[in-house]
């Protein structure tokens, strides 16, 4: 019998199948099937896909940001290295795994059953960063409705919601504990579109106002009528959504480059000092910016590669998408810094001022209800969202940014790397990956997979608990509540993972080492463990592993 193959020999009841006859099959006849799943269209709809979904605002303004403040160019040595030994690695593992088994977040984890918490953690973070980040597009949208005016409001102070402190020349107020800028664009943001000033806190909200829920409201029909139909609509989308990012950010950078002081400020973006690189935040900044910009562990890699074709080469898809990511962030530097460069000229100020950090399948009876699971979804996340589009919404938005997609994400990746290194099997994954492409990993993805990368995401993890600091919007503290409220949210998602392990073990027969045996045996394979053979199989396994 072949490595890749197993025997059926006693009735299998996962999946309502019967086997009565002793049959050889190997996995890929075990899992669907690619005619009972829908494919993408086109490969580059997928590719797109991807690539949409990791260049987000973390490359186009958190990179260059981090750059220059850690040392310039010398920020892309830690930058590479972690992409190089972590980035790279979980961004092939999670295209592969989803490529694989053809199923979702959750639904891959029959490759080791007593995991698959880690499934419902990331669709869990997911849904509460849906939340929120919509939000953002709907305040992009609020400002491209509201630039359709001879005069930009944001431009002067004679509105009707600046302040008396408002100044165009880039006014410094040394009252507080640290700098805080009234210029009209900061004002028009706070006081004109966040009505912030009609809020005291987190404790009085206010009502949604009507102009940022009509924008949410166009957020989520246009999302609800890009996902109803699947892959086959969203992968039509994309074409927009992930191409337009690059026509604009070209746009700006040949406009930015043709203001007065753009050299100075692209200047400081490349200005390379490497005495930064001894200083522990720099690495921790650029470890921190690897995991989010290449979005591993919201479960979006995973069912994305689900549904490419099983001879796909994931491996070339995986260089190719991870390096764009980086690129992409390279690039939107040179645009950023151009026109802060200008704006630091303008305003006779430090370009420190102006840089300042600004924004942030499992359940088979659904397919067949897919618009109707789509259109729920996204109504509840509207619902929801409407917080965030009060006059104190952005203490909410601010909550859930620092809660929800942080320490939790970390966590997520960690156990998943763990479950498929160290109990599913470096070797196991190896030969679905060589069943697939052709040909297995070579060593050095099979060691970042087994020990440098699970060493990274736990070392992450530990700085991202011992430097966690209560979040606040400017000069606001939140209330004890908020923030245990904060962590009650982390710890929701977070807590999938042992609370499905426990459930798993009590619903299973026998003694505790059979159960164990069983719910860390991959579902084709479980027939070992019904056959009798739990001891000799379960000694064989830990030594795969």
């Amino acid at each position: 019998m072949g490595p890749k193959e197993v025997e059926l020999i006693l009735v299998k009841e996962q999946n309502g199948v019967q086997f009565t006859n002793s049959t050889l099959v190997s996995p890929v006849q075990i899992h669907p099937s690619e005619e009972e799943r829908e494919t993408w269209g086109k490969k580059i709809d997928f590719l797109l896909s991807v690539i949409g979904f990791a260049v987000d605002l973390a490359n186009v303004w958190r990179f260059p940001y981090l750059c220059y403040k850690n040392g310039g160019g010398a920020f892309l040595v830690p930058y590479l290295f972690f992409m190089v030994i972590a980035g790279m690695p979980l961004f092939y593992m999670e295209l592969a795994l989803g490529q694989y088994n053809r199923e979702g977040a959750a639904g891959v984890w029959k490759i080791c059953p007593i995991f698959k918490g880690v499934g419902f953690t990331v669709i869990l973070i997911s849904l509460y960063v849906g939340f929120y980040y919509n939000v953002i597009i709907a305040w992009a949208l609020f400002y491209l409705f509201s630039s359709f005016t001879g005069e930009l409001p944001w431009v002067h102070c004679n509105n009707s919601w600046n302040s008396a402190n408002c100044s165009e020349l880039w006014a410094v107020n040394t009252t507080f504990n640290h700098t805080h800028k009234f210029t009209p664009a900061a004002e028009y943001f706070e006081r004109g579109v966040l009505h912030l000033q009609d809020s005291k806190g987190i404790d009085d909200l206010g009502l949604p106002r009507w102009q940022l829920t009509s924008c949410l409201a166009v957020v989520i029909v246009v999302l609800y009528f890009s996902l109803w139909k699947g892959v086959k609509t969203s992968g039509k989308v994309v074409w927009i959504t992930a191409t337009m990012p690059y026509v604009v950010l070209t746009v700006l950078l040949i406009r930015g480059v043709t203001l007065p002081g753009a050299m100075d400020g692209i200047k400081a973006y490349l200005s390379v000092d490497f005495l930064r690189l001894c200083e522990p935040k720099v690495w921790i900044d650029a470890a921190t910016q690897i995991c989010f910009s290449l979005g591993v562990g919201f479960g979006v890699l995973i069912a994305f590669s689900s549904y490419n074709k099983f001879s796909n080469n994931c491996y070339r898809d995986a260089i190719i998408t991870s390096s764009i990511n980086s690129l992409t962030s390279f690039f939107s530097g040179f645009v950023i810094f151009s026109f802060l460069g200008n704006m630091s000229q303008k305003h006779n100020v430090a370009l420190d001022e102006v840089a300042t950090n600004g924004l942030i399948d499992e359940f088979k009876c659904l397919h067949r209800h897919r618009e109707l699971f789509t259109l729920f979804i996204v109504v509840s996340t509207f619902l929801v969202s409407l917080v965030c589009v009060t006059n104190g919404g952005i203490y909410v938005f601010t909550l859930l940014d620092h809660y929800v997609a942080g320490t939790s994400i970390l966590f997520g990746v960690l156990i998943e790397i763990i479950g498929i290194a160290w109990f599913y099997g470096v070797d196991r994954f190896s030969d679905d990956i060589q069943e697939m492409i052709g040909h297995r990993p070579g060593l050095y993805w099979r060691i970042c997979w087994k020990f440098v990368s699970p060493c990274f995401l736990l070392f992450m993890l530990g700085v991202s608990f011992a430097t966690s600091n209560p979040p606040g919007y400017d000069t606001y503290v939140f209330p004890t509540w908020a923030n245990v409220l904060g962590w009650c949210l982390a710890i929701s998602s977070m807590s999938m993972v042992p609370l499905y392990a426990l459930y798993k073990l009590c619903i299973l027969p026998g003694r505790f080492c059979d159960k164990l045996a069983y719910a860390i045996t991959p579902e084709p394979e479980h027939h070992l463990v019904e056959s009798g053979e739990v001891r000799r199989f379960t000694r064989k396994h830990w030594l795969v592993i």
